[in-house]
């Protein structure tokens, strides 16, 4: 990316990624700045792991002789993040809070702090790229296939990026490690975080609990017969194998069984036998609304590359509208999927936008 030289201020997390991109922006001239987000307040006597984060992120500072600042966003990640996890649960969907995180946190708040002490630009640790042509700026893959993460980014829109920087964008994860390795970069062999940031270690139903009522229902098979009780549905997704405790039913091959429907009216979930089992495919999905990154006028129907999770193998697809809702048609059946998650469209490797599943 063609930016001059100025003013930079690096999401600063305490893992590899943001650390090297911070040495990259210093090494390359910049003016960098780091700042450390708090976006979730911890109770007292639970393990805050953001306090080691921070740490971490304070030595690298230190080692890189960049000032770090510090930002508590908990309150805007309570109200715009947190509280739209809880409805979709509610309602049964499975929702992903990275995206929102991205969308209300990381490319918001932390966009307008940068602005409010001067800085030119903000940088992140994601493996995405950005291109600016044609007086926009397209969001595309990153370089290293299976890290990119522009599937996370789809609802950031294109003021929102255009004074942004990737540095990522042409390395690999492995690159990455070993730029943290020759730099003594004191969280070299940090491990990546995963799951949901919040949640941590935690069991999902103690969690969730705490915050919506679960109750206890009946787990059917294909056919309708009760084969087992679930500990409330909203804590199982389509797909998914863990957690059911089902077996030795008589009549029934011992064969693995997958959550493939839920009716949260009635708090029932279910379920069918092994894993290509037809029930868990679809031809098509639906969506009510679309965020698009760049203020463009796509014409539909529209040929399309989709990605339904992260990592997932891209599918050509056609989006199209009927009524006040979209539909994707897939050009071969996809597994598991998951009302509340979202379906991501890509052209040519440009991330278009996407909605999330109804």
């Amino acid at each position: 990316m063609n930016k001059h030289k100025g003013s930079v201020v690096v999401g600063m997390s305490g893992g590899v990624d943001s650390s090297v991109s911070a040495y990259l922006l210093k090494k390359q001239g910049f003016d960098v700045k780091g700042l450390f987000m708090k976006n979730w307040q911890t109770e007292p006597g639970e393990e805050c792991t953001s306090e080691i984060d921070y740490k971490d992120a304070s030595k690298v500072c230190d080692q890189l002789d960049i000032p770090l600042h510090k930002a508590n966003f908990s309150d805007e990640y309570w109200d715009n993040v947190f509280e739209s996890f809880l409805s979709e649960h509610k309602k049964g969907r499975t929702p992903n809070p990275d995206i929102l995180c991205n969308r209300e946190i990381k490319f918001k708040s932390f966009l307008h702090y940068a602005e409010d002490i001067g800085a030119d630009f903000i940088a992140t640790g994601h493996y995405a790229k950005l291109i600016n042509e044609d007086n926009h700026t397209y969001l595309a893959r990153a370089v290293d296939d299976f890290k990119d993460q522009t599937y996370f980014l789809h609802e950031v829109n294109e003021n929102q990026l255009k004074n942004c920087i990737f540095p990522l964008a042409d390395l690999t994860k492995n690159e990455v490690r070993k730029i943290a390795a020759d730099t003594n970069l004191p969280v070299a062999k940090k491990k990546d975080s995963v799951g949901i940031c919040f949640i941590g270690e935690r069991n999902l139903k103690d969690f969730l609990g705490r915050f919506i009522s679960l109750k206890p229902g009946d787990i059917k098979d294909n056919n309708g017969k009760v084969i087992g009780r679930h500990n409330g549905s909203a804590l199982y997704t389509i797909g998914q194998r863990q957690g059911l405790y089902i077996g030795g039913i008589k009549d029934m091959q011992e064969l693995p069984w997958y959550v493939y429907k839920k009716d949260t009216l009635n708090n029932e979930i279910f379920v069918c036998q092994g894993v290509d089992n037809p029930l868990l495919f679809s031809n098509s999905l639906t969506i009510k609304k679309i965020k698009w990154i760049n203020d463009i006028n796509y014409n539909l129907p529209l040929n399309i590359s989709l990605q339904i999770r992260h990592q997932h193998k891209p599918i050509k697809a056609l989006l199209k509208k009927q009524d006040d809702t979209y539909i994707v048609d897939f050009s071969e059946p996809i597994r598991a999927i998951t009302p509340g998650q979202s379906a991501v469209f890509y052209k040519d490797n440009i991330c278009l936008g996407g909605g999330v599943i109804i």
